[in-house]
C-alpha cells in the first residue's frame, strides 16, 4: 500500500474502479479496449471531482413531500465553471466532464515534459482560457500525477497569467503516486486533488509503477 501524503486529497472509493483499472493496466488491452474502460472510469472520477466544487443546500419538492438536498453553487450557469485540460491526455478527461456539465467552459494548457532530461522537467508552451477565468471554479484535468511537474507548471500559469485563485482549483487525475502528491503538497497544498487511485512509486524513467504506461498514447492509439 502506497504511503499517501497530502492535506487536501480525495481518493475515489467506487467498487467499480478496481475492475476497470485492471483492464486499463493490462498490457494486452488494445487501444480500443483501453479507451472503452478508461471512459467508464473517467466518468466516475469526473462525478467525484464535480462533487468537490462549492455546493449549497437546496430545497425541492419530491412527488411525496419536501426534501433538502444540495446543488453546485454555480449549477445554474456553466459559464462559472471551467474544465482545463493539460494537453493531450487531459483532453480525454475533460470530455468526460463536459458530458456531465453541458456547455461548460473549456481551457487548454500545453505542457510537455522534457524526455531528454533525467528529471523529465515540465516545459510550458501554450495556453488558451475563456474570458474572466479568474472568477471561475476550476477543474484541472490530467490523468496521471507522476512527478507533479506538469500540474505545478499548469497551476503556475493559471495563477500568474490568469490570476486564478488556487483555493478554487480542483485537480482531477486517474492515477497518482506519493512523489507527485508530496510535490503538490509542498507547492500548492490548498489545491484539492481528486484521484481514482494512488500507486506505489515512480521508476527511474519517472513513470508511475505499476501504472499503465503512457495514458495519452494508449487512449488515442498513438503508441
Amino acid at each position: 500500500m502506497a504511503t499517501i501524503t497530502h492535506p487536501n486529497l480525495v481518493v475515489c472509493s467506487s467498487r467499480a474502479l478496481p475492475g476497470l483499472f485492471t483492464m486499463m493496466r493490462d498490457v494486452k488491452s488494445s487501444s480500443k479496449e483501453f479507451s472503452f474502460f478508461a471512459k467508464r472510469a473517467q466518468r466516475i472520477l469526473a462525478e467525484e471531482a464535480i462533487a468537490e466544487l462549492p455546493s449549497e443546500e437546496h430545497d425541492i419538492q419530491t412527488p411525496c413531500g419536501p426534501f433538502r438536498g444540495v446543488r453546485l453553487v454555480n449549477s445554474n450557469s456553466a459559464d462559472n465553471i471551467c474544465a482545463i485540460s493539460i494537453i493531450r491526455s487531459g483532453d480525454a478527461l475533460v470530455d468526460s466532464v463536459s458530458e456531465l456539465i453541458p456547455g461548460i467552459c473549456v481551457g487548454k494548457i500545453l505542457i510537455q515534459r522534457n524526455e531528454d532530461s533525467k528529471e523529465k522537467e515540465a516545459q510550458y508552451f501554450y495556453s488558451k482560457m475563456p474570458p474572466n477565468v479568474k472568477n471561475m471554479d476550476i477543474l484541472l484535468c490530467d490523468p496521471m500525477l507522476a512527478t507533479g511537474g506538469s500540474a505545478k507548471a499548469a497551476i503556475d500559469v493559471l495563477v500568474r497569467k490568469y490570476e486564478v485563485k488556487t483555493d478554487r482549483i480542483v485537480f482531477a487525475n486517474m492515477i497518482s503516486c506519493p512523489e507527485g502528491l508530496k510535490a503538490m503538497e509542498e507547492a500548492y497544498p490548498e489545491v484539492k486533488i481528486v484521484t481514482a487511485c494512488v500507486d506505489d512509486c515512480l521508476n527511474e524513467e519517472k513513470y508511475i509503477v505499476p501504472g499503465l504506461g503512457d495514458y495519452g498514447d494508449r487512449f488515442f492509439n498513438t503508441a
